[in-house]
């Protein structure tokens, strides 16, 4: 931002708060994703299973085919934020879930009758990643549409607490059907919630979004996005954050929790119990963000992300077992408490028009970074070791996050 150019305000409108949303429209979209978050839980145990099943498959296809979605999640997520800004993001939503229920029906027949090879699920989870780099950016962009103002932060919670109760209850489910029916049902159950969750689409009538400008070329809009971004020092800086968060905090998380639980802990049934705590305070954290408006959101945000980061370094430590599960439960709480009010924020203070070009930004600094950082903390572990590795990524980012809290842009921030 230039010397010239004044930070755009980043406060919201007053106006009398509610504690829940109402409304048909909300209830249909909150139907349909909390039918799909299950299903996007069952994919996440099923899959790795599925590609284990087919003739002399090993764990670099494991990759292959988890890093296929997440490739071009990443490589058209800009472009679903323009599209999500262009198009009614509706509309956006229900193409988004008929191509990826199509997507994983195709996967589920070809498992089912016994002719997948690891390419079909390559290419498969390519459409698959690419339709949801159109989903994800609209989806923030749509709840205003139908909800109303003072209802946002408690809808952004409601969507969050089904999302985090489908972290819990759909891994369990797809475990029992892995194992009695195979992945490929298990699979078939994920294109039957994406089907739920377009009907809920279609039967929306959300309100219409308002564009004060004519529509521009790609480019132009792309870097409308862009713009919307950097001349907001708590949005870029907030990002920042978030990057740095899932750069080093998350992949040491999941590559050094599951190692340590093997080695020290008694293996896998260590780790999801102390998975399972994460979810418990998930689900709490969303029930508290129901009712808490802080009159400092953007401190907030920050210091949560504060207590996110000690993620990693939890689950390498000494403690009991059940003291890391609990202690993972309140990191749950910091971390859904972090993202229902940035959500909100962005929600509040970016125009409607803009908000699913900047939605694609937040979700490309993420996307691009965790991958890296898969590469990074294993090697860094070998040579350091864990408890160092994962301190160290503690400390990187919770400096991040303290330095962007104390920020004039990120205190400035008040709820009215």
């Amino acid at each position: 931002m230039t010397a010239t150019q004044p930070e755009l305000s980043p406060q919201p409108v007053r106006g009398a708060r509610r504690p829940f949303p109402r409304g048909r429209e909300f209830r249909l979209l909150f139907a349909g994703q909390s039918v799909s978050a299950i299903g996007d839980r069952l994919v996440m145990v099923a899959m790795p299973f599925a590609v284990l099943s087919l003739p002399h498959a090993g764990l670099t296809d494991v990759g292959l085919v988890l890093g296929a979605s997440a490739l071009t999640l990443a490589l058209f997520v800009l472009l679903g934020g323009v599209w999500g800004d262009r198009l009614p993001r509706q509309k956006t939503m229900l193409v988004s879930d008929v191509v990826r229920g199509l997507a994983q029906a195709a996967t589920a027949t070809l498992l089912l009758t016994e002719t997948a090879q690891v390419w079909h699920l390559v290419v498969l989870q390519m459409l698959y990643g690419g339709a949801e780099a159109f989903f994800r950016p609209a989806a923030l962009g749509l709840i205003p549409q139908v909800v109303e103002p003072d209802e946002l932060q408690s809808a952004n919670a409601l969507m969050g607490l089904s999302s985090n109760v489908g972290m819990m209850a759909g891994p369990a489910a797809a475990g029992v059907l892995v194992a009695s029916t195979g992945p490929g049902v298990a699979l078939a159950v994920d294109a039957g919630t994406f089907v739920v969750s377009a009907v809920a689409l279609a039967l929306m009538r959300p309100r219409p979004v308002v564009r004060t400008e004519e529509r521009k070329r790609f480019l132009i809009e792309l870097a409308g996005g862009w713009k919307e971004v950097r001349s907001r020092t708590w949005v870029w800086s907030m990002i920042l954050v978030f990057s740095t968060y899932h750069f080093l905090v998350l992949p040491a998380l999941f590559i050094l929790g599951p190692a340590v639980s093997n080695t020290d802990r008694g293996g896998a049934a260590a780790w999801g119990v102390i998975s399972t705590g994460f979810g418990v305070g998930a689900v709490a954290g969303s029930l508290l963000a129901l009712r808490w408006r802080p009159h400092r959101p953007g401190v907030v945000i920050a210091t949560a992300l504060c207590l996110g980061a000690t993620q990693c370094s939890i689950v390498v430590s000494p403690l009991s077992t059940p003291l890391v599960t609990a202690l993972e439960a309140l990191t749950g709480v910091g971390v859904v408490v972090c993202f229902t009010i940035w959500e909100t924020a962005l929600q509040e203070r970016i125009p409607a028009a803009a908000q699913s070009r900047v939605s694609s930004f937040d979700y490309l600094g993420t996307l691009c970074l965790m991958p890296l950082g898969y590469l990074l903390i294993g090697p860094a572990a070998d040579a350091l070791g864990n408890k160092p590795t994962a301190a160290l990524a503690t400390a990187v980012t919770l400096a991040v996050a303290l330095v962007v809290a104390a920020g004039r842009d990120v205190r400035g921030l008040r709820r009215l």
